[in-house]
Protein backbone atom coordinates (compact mmCIF):
# COMPACT_ATOMS: atom_id res chain seq x y z
CA UNK A 1 0.00 0.00 0.00
CA UNK A 2 1.35 3.84 -0.82
CA UNK A 3 -0.10 6.77 0.95
CA UNK A 4 0.48 10.42 0.71
CA UNK A 5 0.20 11.42 4.12
CA UNK A 6 0.42 9.13 7.09
CA UNK A 7 -3.16 10.28 7.95
CA UNK A 8 -4.16 7.46 5.10
CA UNK A 9 -3.05 4.92 7.12
CA UNK A 10 -5.45 5.92 10.15
CA UNK A 11 -7.80 3.04 10.39
CA UNK A 12 -8.42 -0.31 8.66
CA UNK A 13 -6.95 -2.02 11.73
CA UNK A 14 -7.18 -5.93 11.91
CA UNK A 15 -9.39 -8.21 13.56
CA UNK A 16 -7.41 -10.97 14.88
CA UNK A 17 -8.85 -14.28 16.82
CA UNK A 18 -7.67 -15.24 19.94
CA UNK A 19 -6.87 -18.51 20.70
CA UNK A 20 -9.45 -20.62 22.27
CA UNK A 21 -6.72 -22.15 24.24
CA UNK A 22 -5.78 -19.31 26.01
CA UNK A 23 -9.08 -17.62 27.17
CA UNK A 24 -11.04 -20.82 27.51
CA UNK A 25 -14.18 -20.26 26.10
CA UNK A 26 -15.61 -23.15 25.00
CA UNK A 27 -18.63 -21.70 22.62
CA UNK A 28 -18.15 -17.79 21.92
CA UNK A 29 -15.17 -16.62 19.60
CA UNK A 30 -13.32 -13.55 20.76
CA UNK A 31 -11.70 -11.29 18.57
CA UNK A 32 -9.22 -8.19 19.36
CA UNK A 33 -9.64 -5.25 17.35
CA UNK A 34 -6.20 -4.04 16.95
CA UNK A 35 -5.87 -0.30 17.71
CA UNK A 36 -2.43 -0.08 18.38
CA UNK A 37 -1.40 -0.56 14.80
CA UNK A 38 -3.08 2.73 13.52
CA UNK A 39 0.40 4.34 12.91
CA UNK A 40 0.48 6.68 15.99
CA UNK A 41 -0.03 3.91 18.32
CA UNK A 42 -3.71 3.72 19.37
CA UNK A 43 -6.92 4.21 19.35
CA UNK A 44 -6.86 7.90 19.67
CA UNK A 45 -5.21 8.34 16.15
CA UNK A 46 -8.95 7.88 14.83
CA UNK A 47 -10.71 10.84 16.96
CA UNK A 48 -7.51 13.40 17.06
CA UNK A 49 -7.47 13.36 13.41
CA UNK A 50 -11.49 13.28 13.36
CA UNK A 51 -11.00 16.10 15.65
CA UNK A 52 -8.88 18.13 14.51
CA UNK A 53 -7.99 17.41 10.62
CA UNK A 54 -10.93 19.80 9.53
CA UNK A 55 -9.80 23.20 11.57
CA UNK A 56 -5.50 22.18 10.87
CA UNK A 57 -5.42 24.18 8.03
CA UNK A 58 -7.09 27.53 8.73
CA UNK A 59 -5.19 27.19 12.50
CA UNK A 60 -2.42 27.22 10.51
CA UNK A 61 -3.31 30.39 8.13
CA UNK A 62 -3.59 32.60 11.87
CA UNK A 63 -1.12 30.96 13.71
CA UNK A 64 -3.05 29.05 15.80
CA UNK A 65 -2.06 26.48 18.99
CA UNK A 66 -3.64 23.42 19.15
CA UNK A 67 -4.54 22.77 22.43
CA UNK A 68 -6.21 19.49 24.42
CA UNK A 69 -6.52 18.71 28.08
CA UNK A 70 -4.85 15.06 27.41
CA UNK A 71 -2.29 13.61 29.57
CA UNK A 72 -2.24 10.34 27.23
CA UNK A 73 -2.34 8.90 23.40
CA UNK A 74 -4.91 11.45 21.95
CA UNK A 75 -2.11 14.58 23.17
CA UNK A 76 0.84 12.05 21.44
CA UNK A 77 -1.29 11.69 18.16
CA UNK A 78 -2.35 15.76 18.18
CA UNK A 79 1.33 16.40 18.75
CA UNK A 80 2.03 14.53 15.48
CA UNK A 81 -0.47 16.21 13.48
CA UNK A 82 0.16 19.91 14.92
CA UNK A 83 3.86 19.41 13.83
CA UNK A 84 3.09 18.06 10.20
CA UNK A 85 1.27 21.38 9.69
CA UNK A 86 3.53 23.59 11.24
CA UNK A 87 1.66 24.50 14.20
CA UNK A 88 2.26 24.31 17.78
CA UNK A 89 0.54 21.78 20.49
CA UNK A 90 -0.34 22.30 24.61
CA UNK A 91 -1.19 19.71 26.55
CA UNK A 92 -3.00 20.90 29.59
CA UNK A 93 -3.34 18.37 32.44
CA UNK A 94 -3.84 17.92 36.11
CA UNK A 95 -1.27 15.87 36.17
CA UNK A 96 1.25 13.64 34.33
CA UNK A 97 1.10 9.95 35.51
CA UNK A 98 3.29 7.71 33.09
CA UNK A 99 6.52 9.42 32.92
CA UNK A 100 7.20 7.82 29.55
CA UNK A 101 4.31 9.71 28.28
CA UNK A 102 5.53 13.14 29.24
CA UNK A 103 8.83 12.26 27.61
CA UNK A 104 7.65 11.20 24.15
CA UNK A 105 5.20 14.36 24.03
CA UNK A 106 8.36 16.38 24.87
CA UNK A 107 10.33 14.34 22.06
CA UNK A 108 7.83 15.16 19.96
CA UNK A 109 7.71 18.92 20.48
CA UNK A 110 4.85 19.63 22.70
CA UNK A 111 4.73 21.90 25.20
CA UNK A 112 2.81 20.60 28.75
CA UNK A 113 1.00 23.09 31.32
CA UNK A 114 -0.01 21.10 34.41
CA UNK A 115 -2.26 23.19 36.08
CA UNK A 116 -3.58 23.08 39.46
CA UNK A 117 -7.17 21.12 39.86
CA UNK A 118 -8.63 20.11 42.93
CA UNK A 119 -9.05 16.68 41.44
CA UNK A 120 -7.26 14.27 39.47
CA UNK A 121 -9.68 14.87 36.83
CA UNK A 122 -11.76 17.49 35.05
CA UNK A 123 -14.84 18.52 36.53
CA UNK A 124 -17.20 20.58 34.17
CA UNK A 125 -19.79 21.41 37.16
CA UNK A 126 -16.66 22.65 39.64
CA UNK A 127 -16.77 26.42 38.61
CA UNK A 128 -13.84 26.78 41.04
CA UNK A 129 -11.38 24.73 40.05
CA UNK A 130 -8.62 26.09 37.68
CA UNK A 131 -8.73 23.28 34.92
CA UNK A 132 -12.70 23.77 34.78
CA UNK A 133 -12.30 27.65 34.02
CA UNK A 134 -9.42 26.71 31.67
CA UNK A 135 -11.56 24.68 29.86
CA UNK A 136 -14.31 27.05 29.72
CA UNK A 137 -12.28 29.68 28.40
CA UNK A 138 -10.83 27.57 25.77
CA UNK A 139 -14.57 26.41 24.63
CA UNK A 140 -15.34 30.15 23.43
CA UNK A 141 -14.87 32.22 21.04
CA UNK A 142 -10.67 32.80 20.39
CA UNK A 143 -8.82 32.51 17.49
CA UNK A 144 -6.06 31.73 19.33
CA UNK A 145 -6.25 28.14 19.97
CA UNK A 146 -7.89 25.19 18.08
CA UNK A 147 -9.13 23.42 20.60
CA UNK A 148 -10.47 19.62 20.40
CA UNK A 149 -12.10 19.31 23.20
CA UNK A 150 -11.98 15.13 23.60
CA UNK A 151 -14.82 14.97 26.41
CA UNK A 152 -17.03 16.45 25.23
CA UNK A 153 -16.58 17.04 21.06
CA UNK A 154 -18.94 14.61 19.09
CA UNK A 155 -17.00 14.44 16.33
CA UNK A 156 -14.95 11.61 19.18
CA UNK A 157 -17.61 9.20 18.77
CA UNK A 158 -18.30 9.91 15.23
CA UNK A 159 -14.87 8.88 14.30
CA UNK A 160 -15.54 5.43 15.57
CA UNK A 161 -18.92 5.45 14.31
CA UNK A 162 -18.06 6.06 10.40
CA UNK A 163 -14.79 4.11 11.12
CA UNK A 164 -14.13 1.28 13.87
CA UNK A 165 -18.01 0.17 14.56
CA UNK A 166 -18.27 -0.39 10.47
CA UNK A 167 -14.48 -2.22 10.43
CA UNK A 168 -16.07 -4.87 13.15
CA UNK A 169 -18.92 -5.58 10.93
CA UNK A 170 -17.13 -6.12 8.04
CA UNK A 171 -14.58 -8.36 9.25
CA UNK A 172 -17.36 -9.90 11.06
CA UNK A 173 -18.65 -11.25 7.44
CA UNK A 174 -21.45 -8.34 7.65
CA UNK A 175 -22.48 -9.32 11.19
CA UNK A 176 -22.67 -7.56 14.46
CA UNK A 177 -20.66 -9.31 17.82
CA UNK A 178 -23.04 -10.34 20.30
CA UNK A 179 -20.95 -8.23 22.91
CA UNK A 180 -18.87 -5.77 22.32
CA UNK A 181 -16.43 -5.16 25.40
CA UNK A 182 -15.21 -1.54 26.09
CA UNK A 183 -12.46 0.22 28.36
CA UNK A 184 -14.16 3.49 29.41
CA UNK A 185 -12.34 6.73 29.06
CA UNK A 186 -13.74 9.24 27.31
CA UNK A 187 -16.55 6.99 26.08
CA UNK A 188 -15.97 8.20 22.34
CA UNK A 189 -14.94 4.67 21.62
CA UNK A 190 -17.20 2.62 23.38
CA UNK A 191 -20.01 4.87 22.29
CA UNK A 192 -19.02 5.42 18.58
CA UNK A 193 -18.74 1.36 17.97
CA UNK A 194 -22.05 0.45 20.10
CA UNK A 195 -24.32 2.83 18.04
CA UNK A 196 -23.44 1.04 14.89
CA UNK A 197 -23.38 -2.62 15.94
CA UNK A 198 -26.88 -1.84 17.57
CA UNK A 199 -28.09 -0.51 14.23
CA UNK A 200 -26.90 -3.98 12.38
CA UNK A 201 -28.91 -6.16 15.38
CA UNK A 202 -30.26 -4.27 18.50
CA UNK A 203 -29.35 -7.58 20.55
CA UNK A 204 -26.00 -6.68 21.06
CA UNK A 205 -24.67 -6.38 24.38
CA UNK A 206 -22.33 -3.09 25.50
CA UNK A 207 -19.73 -4.09 28.78
CA UNK A 208 -18.40 -0.99 29.92
CA UNK A 209 -14.72 -1.60 31.80
CA UNK A 210 -13.97 1.42 34.63
CA UNK A 211 -10.71 0.73 36.85
CA UNK A 212 -11.22 0.00 40.39
CA UNK A 213 -12.45 3.03 42.55
CA UNK A 214 -8.68 2.51 44.65
CA UNK A 215 -6.52 1.78 41.40
CA UNK A 216 -4.79 3.85 38.64
CA UNK A 217 -5.11 2.19 34.83
CA UNK A 218 -3.89 4.55 32.29
CA UNK A 219 -6.71 5.53 29.64
CA UNK A 220 -9.48 4.40 31.71
CA UNK A 221 -11.35 6.43 34.06
CA UNK A 222 -13.35 5.10 37.43
CA UNK A 223 -17.27 4.75 38.13
CA UNK A 224 -16.80 8.44 39.44
CA UNK A 225 -15.23 9.64 37.27
CA UNK A 226 -16.79 8.65 34.09
CA UNK A 227 -19.79 10.49 34.82
CA UNK A 228 -17.83 13.78 34.31
CA UNK A 229 -17.17 12.95 31.07
CA UNK A 230 -19.30 14.71 28.52
CA UNK A 231 -19.64 12.21 25.68
CA UNK A 232 -20.31 9.38 28.60
CA UNK A 233 -23.96 8.22 28.98
CA UNK A 234 -25.28 4.90 30.92
CA UNK A 235 -27.46 3.90 28.47
CA UNK A 236 -24.69 2.72 26.08
CA UNK A 237 -23.59 -0.06 28.50
CA UNK A 238 -26.09 -3.38 29.39
CA UNK A 239 -23.47 -3.12 32.45
CA UNK A 240 -20.34 -1.43 33.88
CA UNK A 241 -18.00 -3.56 35.65
CA UNK A 242 -14.66 -2.65 37.18
CA UNK A 243 -11.22 -3.49 36.74
CA UNK A 244 -8.64 -3.83 39.02
CA UNK A 245 -4.55 -2.78 37.70
CA UNK A 246 -3.08 -5.80 38.58
CA UNK A 247 -6.05 -7.74 36.79
CA UNK A 248 -5.03 -5.09 33.70
CA UNK A 249 -1.21 -6.30 33.79
CA UNK A 250 -2.27 -10.07 34.34
CA UNK A 251 -4.25 -9.73 31.10
CA UNK A 252 -1.95 -7.87 29.10
CA UNK A 253 1.04 -10.48 30.35
CA UNK A 254 -1.50 -12.92 28.40
CA UNK A 255 -1.92 -11.10 25.11
CA UNK A 256 1.69 -10.62 25.03
CA UNK A 257 2.99 -13.78 25.84
CA UNK A 258 0.36 -15.95 24.59
CA UNK A 259 -0.88 -14.23 21.59
CA UNK A 260 2.39 -11.63 20.78
CA UNK A 261 -0.21 -8.81 21.31
CA UNK A 262 2.48 -6.29 22.62
CA UNK A 263 -0.77 -4.63 23.99
CA UNK A 264 -1.00 -1.84 27.24
CA UNK A 265 -2.50 -1.79 30.01
CA UNK A 266 -5.72 -0.81 28.97
CA UNK A 267 -5.97 -3.42 26.38
CA UNK A 268 -4.70 -6.30 29.27
CA UNK A 269 -7.96 -5.18 31.05
CA UNK A 270 -10.29 -5.33 28.22
CA UNK A 271 -9.58 -8.78 27.83
CA UNK A 272 -9.59 -9.83 31.27
CA UNK A 273 -12.64 -8.00 31.64
CA UNK A 274 -14.06 -9.55 28.79
CA UNK A 275 -13.07 -13.11 29.55
CA UNK A 276 -14.04 -12.81 33.25
CA UNK A 277 -17.64 -11.60 31.93
CA UNK A 278 -18.09 -14.15 29.24
CA UNK A 279 -16.76 -17.03 31.29
CA UNK A 280 -20.44 -17.38 32.89
CA UNK A 281 -22.47 -16.80 29.68
CA UNK A 282 -20.48 -19.94 27.69
CA UNK A 283 -20.93 -22.14 30.44
CA UNK A 284 -24.89 -20.96 29.63
CA UNK A 285 -24.83 -22.18 25.96
CA UNK A 286 -25.84 -25.39 24.18
CA UNK A 287 -23.17 -27.68 22.33
CA UNK A 288 -23.04 -26.70 18.85
CA UNK A 289 -24.19 -22.82 19.53
CA UNK A 290 -21.68 -20.45 18.65
CA UNK A 291 -21.30 -16.45 19.62
CA UNK A 292 -19.15 -13.92 19.12
CA UNK A 293 -17.44 -11.03 21.06
CA UNK A 294 -14.74 -8.14 20.82
CA UNK A 295 -12.81 -6.00 22.49
CA UNK A 296 -10.49 -3.22 21.69
CA UNK A 297 -6.86 -3.17 21.83
CA UNK A 298 -6.21 0.35 22.42
CA UNK A 299 -2.21 0.99 22.44
CA UNK A 300 0.96 -0.67 22.81
CA UNK A 301 3.29 -2.06 26.01
CA UNK A 302 6.51 0.19 25.54
CA UNK A 303 5.14 3.59 27.40
CA UNK A 304 4.28 2.12 30.27
CA UNK A 305 7.44 -0.19 31.59
CA UNK A 306 7.28 2.78 34.41
CA UNK A 307 3.95 1.76 34.90
CA UNK A 308 4.41 -2.04 35.27
CA UNK A 309 7.52 -1.65 37.41
CA UNK A 310 6.33 0.33 40.00
CA UNK A 311 3.21 -2.12 40.47
CA UNK A 312 4.66 -5.44 39.29
CA UNK A 313 8.51 -4.63 39.84
CA UNK A 314 9.30 -8.86 39.91
CA UNK A 315 8.56 -8.65 36.01
CA UNK A 316 11.33 -6.73 35.48
CA UNK A 317 13.84 -8.41 37.18
CA UNK A 318 13.40 -6.28 40.17
CA UNK A 319 12.60 -7.52 44.13
CA UNK A 320 8.58 -7.74 44.42
CA UNK A 321 6.82 -5.54 46.56
CA UNK A 322 6.86 -6.24 49.93
CA UNK A 323 3.81 -4.19 50.79
CA UNK A 324 1.15 -3.49 48.26
CA UNK A 325 -1.92 -1.57 49.48
CA UNK A 326 -3.89 -2.54 45.72
CA UNK A 327 -3.19 -6.21 47.20
CA UNK A 328 -6.34 -5.63 49.73
CA UNK A 329 -9.51 -6.65 48.83
CA UNK A 330 -12.68 -4.05 49.61
CA UNK A 331 -13.33 -6.52 52.43
CA UNK A 332 -10.19 -6.11 54.17
CA UNK A 333 -10.13 -2.52 53.47
CA UNK A 334 -13.56 -2.27 54.90
CA UNK A 335 -12.33 -3.99 58.24
CA UNK A 336 -9.20 -2.34 58.92
CA UNK A 337 -9.30 0.80 58.34
CA UNK A 338 -10.07 3.54 60.81
CA UNK A 339 -12.41 6.21 58.39
CA UNK A 340 -13.39 9.04 59.82
CA UNK A 341 -15.40 12.20 58.89
CA UNK A 342 -14.95 15.70 58.53
CA UNK A 343 -16.18 16.90 61.73
CA UNK A 344 -14.20 14.24 63.37
CA UNK A 345 -10.96 14.80 61.49
CA UNK A 346 -11.25 18.60 62.61
CA UNK A 347 -11.46 17.97 65.89
CA UNK A 348 -8.66 15.51 66.07
CA UNK A 349 -6.43 18.10 64.49
CA UNK A 350 -7.68 20.88 66.75
CA UNK A 351 -7.44 18.88 69.78
CA UNK A 352 -5.17 15.85 69.50
CA UNK A 353 -2.51 15.80 71.83
CA UNK A 354 0.02 15.15 69.92
CA UNK A 355 -1.56 16.65 66.38
CA UNK A 356 -2.03 13.64 63.91
CA UNK A 357 0.23 14.53 60.94
CA UNK A 358 -2.08 15.23 58.21
CA UNK A 359 -0.54 13.34 54.92
CA UNK A 360 -2.75 14.49 51.40
CA UNK A 361 -2.18 11.94 48.72
CA UNK A 362 -3.06 14.25 45.71
CA UNK A 363 -1.06 15.15 42.95
CA UNK A 364 1.51 18.54 43.59
CA UNK A 365 -1.10 20.64 41.33
CA UNK A 366 -4.40 20.20 43.01
CA UNK A 367 -2.88 20.14 46.44
CA UNK A 368 -1.14 23.33 45.53
CA UNK A 369 -5.13 25.11 44.48
CA UNK A 370 -6.37 23.81 48.02
CA UNK A 371 -5.08 21.65 50.77
CA UNK A 372 -5.92 21.33 55.13
CA UNK A 373 -3.54 24.23 56.27
CA UNK A 374 -0.41 21.86 57.84
CA UNK A 375 -0.72 19.07 55.86
CA UNK A 376 2.46 17.89 53.84
CA UNK A 377 1.92 16.75 50.41
CA UNK A 378 3.00 12.74 49.40
CA UNK A 379 1.90 11.78 45.90
CA UNK A 380 -0.11 8.42 46.26
CA UNK A 381 2.24 6.88 44.11
CA UNK A 382 5.79 8.26 46.33
CA UNK A 383 3.74 7.37 49.02
CA UNK A 384 3.79 3.33 47.55
CA UNK A 385 7.41 3.70 47.17
CA UNK A 386 8.01 4.40 50.70
CA UNK A 387 5.23 1.85 52.35
CA UNK A 388 7.04 -0.78 50.07
CA UNK A 389 10.02 -0.12 52.71
CA UNK A 390 8.53 -0.42 55.92
CA UNK A 391 6.19 1.98 57.96
CA UNK A 392 7.32 5.59 56.62
CA UNK A 393 6.10 7.16 59.94
CA UNK A 394 7.27 6.88 63.74
CA UNK A 395 4.05 4.39 65.59
CA UNK A 396 3.83 7.99 68.07
CA UNK A 397 3.31 9.99 64.91
CA UNK A 398 -0.59 9.93 64.85
CA UNK A 399 -1.50 10.26 60.81
CA UNK A 400 -4.71 11.22 58.65
CA UNK A 401 -4.39 10.38 55.39
CA UNK A 402 -6.76 12.37 52.85
CA UNK A 403 -7.07 11.33 49.30
CA UNK A 404 -9.74 13.27 46.37
CA UNK A 405 -12.73 11.21 47.19
CA UNK A 406 -11.41 8.63 50.04
CA UNK A 407 -11.01 5.63 48.46
CA UNK A 408 -7.15 5.45 48.34
CA UNK A 409 -6.88 6.69 51.70
CA UNK A 410 -8.90 4.24 52.94
CA UNK A 411 -6.46 1.64 51.27
CA UNK A 412 -3.34 2.92 52.84
CA UNK A 413 -4.93 3.50 56.15
CA UNK A 414 -5.68 -0.51 56.44
CA UNK A 415 -2.16 -1.40 54.29
CA UNK A 416 -0.84 0.73 57.79
CA UNK A 417 -2.79 -0.80 59.88
CA UNK A 418 -2.01 -4.07 58.89
CA UNK A 419 1.87 -3.27 59.47
CA UNK A 420 1.75 -2.43 62.79
CA UNK A 421 0.90 1.20 63.03
CA UNK A 422 -1.69 2.25 66.09
CA UNK A 423 -3.16 5.19 64.99
CA UNK A 424 -3.76 6.12 61.18
CA UNK A 425 -7.24 7.08 59.68
CA UNK A 426 -8.21 7.72 56.39
CA UNK A 427 -10.76 11.20 56.03
CA UNK A 428 -14.09 9.83 54.33
CA UNK A 429 -14.93 11.38 51.64
CA UNK A 430 -11.38 12.60 51.22
CA UNK A 431 -10.68 16.58 49.94
CA UNK A 432 -14.00 16.40 47.91
CA UNK A 433 -15.70 15.82 51.22
CA UNK A 434 -14.11 18.72 53.32
CA UNK A 435 -14.50 20.83 50.70
CA UNK A 436 -18.17 20.50 50.72
CA UNK A 437 -18.95 20.68 54.58
CA UNK A 438 -17.19 23.99 53.85
CA UNK A 439 -13.65 23.20 56.11
CA UNK A 440 -11.12 25.99 56.40
CA UNK A 441 -9.24 25.03 53.13
CA UNK A 442 -5.53 26.75 51.83
CA UNK A 443 -4.10 27.84 49.14
CA UNK A 444 -0.02 27.71 47.86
Amino acid sequence: MRYDSITEAIGNTPLVRIDPAVHGLRHIDLYAKLEMLNPFGSVKDRAAWHMAGPGLASAAERGATVVELSSGNTAKALALLAGMHGLRFKSVTNRMRVPEIKDLLLLLGAEIEELPGQSECLDPTDTDDPLTRFHQTLTGPDDTYLHTDQYFNPRNTEAHAAGTGPEIVKDLDGRAPDWFVACVGTAGSSTGVARVLREHDPGVRVVGLVAHKSDFIPGIRTIDEVHQVGLFDPATYNTIESVTADEAIDGMLTLIRRCGLLTGPTGGAAFHGAVRHLRPLDGELAEGERRTAVFIVCDRAESYLGYVRQRRPELLGRPARRHSASALSDAEVRAEAAVIDTAEARRWIEDGAPRPLVVDLRGPQAYAALHIDGSVNITDELFEELVRGGLPFSKRQPVLLACPVGEKSARYAALLTRMGHPDVRSLSGGIVAWRDADAPLVRD
